[in-house]
């Protein structure tokens, strides 16, 4: 297809100085996310869609996307198992299908890409957290063949430290929340104990040790969590029976 067919890229410097000038403490780690696949799709050549891709612990996921096209690749390379974007990933390697009719790297995934109106492709690795098993790549998926030159990929590489960033600062603060939502949910899971133990030794005359081991007990005979058993108890009063 001839060159006019598609826009004109955007400026790449434009575009750098914009996520320069962006402040971490004014944007979610989404919206960052999202900003960097946004501008990469506006400076890069091929009309193209752009992704980030996030592994962790070998799972991924997208968590940004510029339109279906990007979304659908993604989701083909992850329940493929393989592909470009996972590839980047998991090697560190600047990974580009120069034309996805003639690559036979990843026989399953490229036809697919094709149908999808892909033709070409570079996927950027994003290395957010090694020691947390945390990689990620940003994909660029351009709708003509070739349409990467060396201009183009360097540009590509320098968004990826923004998307690495915001994709790192993001994964910390889901892992942060996960623990305060479980500390959360362990606390009252505590004070509902300790609840339904200060019930069974008023009621039952028992020693904190023997109330636990009721409540034990019973969760065992009922095949239901300590936990339940005891809001059964101080919300009902009842107590299963042994």
């Amino acid at each position: 297809m001839a060159d006019t067919q598609y826009p004109k890229p955007g400026d790449p410097a434009e575009a750098l100085e914009r996520l320069g000038s962006l402040s971490l403490r004014e944007l979610s780690m989404d919206s960052l996310l999202q900003t960097v696949a946004d501008l990469a799709k506006t400076v890069m050549p091929g009309n193209p869609e752009a992704s980030v891709s996030v592994l962790v612990r070998d799972r991924p996921t997208t968590v940004a996307s510029t339109g279906a096209l990007a979304t659908d690749l993604d989701e083909t390379q992850y329940d493929e198992g393989h592909g470009p974007c996972l590839h980047a990933a998991r090697t560190g390697e600047l990974t580009e299908i120069p034309d996805t009719r003639t690559d036979d790297r990843w026989p399953d995934y490229t036809p697919r890409a094709v149908e999808h109106g892909n033709l070409s492709s570079l996927s950027v690795p994003l290395p957010i957290d090694e020691k947390e098993q945390v990689t990620g790549a940003l994909n660029i998926y351009a709708r003509r063949p070739h349409a990467f030159d060396e201009a183009s990929r360097s540009v590509a590489t320098r968004f990826a430290p923004y998307a690495a960033v915001a994709a790192g600062n993001l994964y910390a603060y889901q892992v942060a929340r996960d623990m305060a939502d479980n500390l959360q949910t362990a606390l009252q899971s505590r004070a509902v104990i300790d609840q339904a133990k200060g019930i069974l030794m008023e009621r039952r005359k028992l020693t904190a040790d023997q109330a636990f081991q009721a409540l034990a007990q019973a969760s065992m005979h009922t095949n239901r969590k300590v936990r339940d058993v005891a809001d059964d108890l101080v919300t009902t009063g009842e107590f299963p029976r042994a």
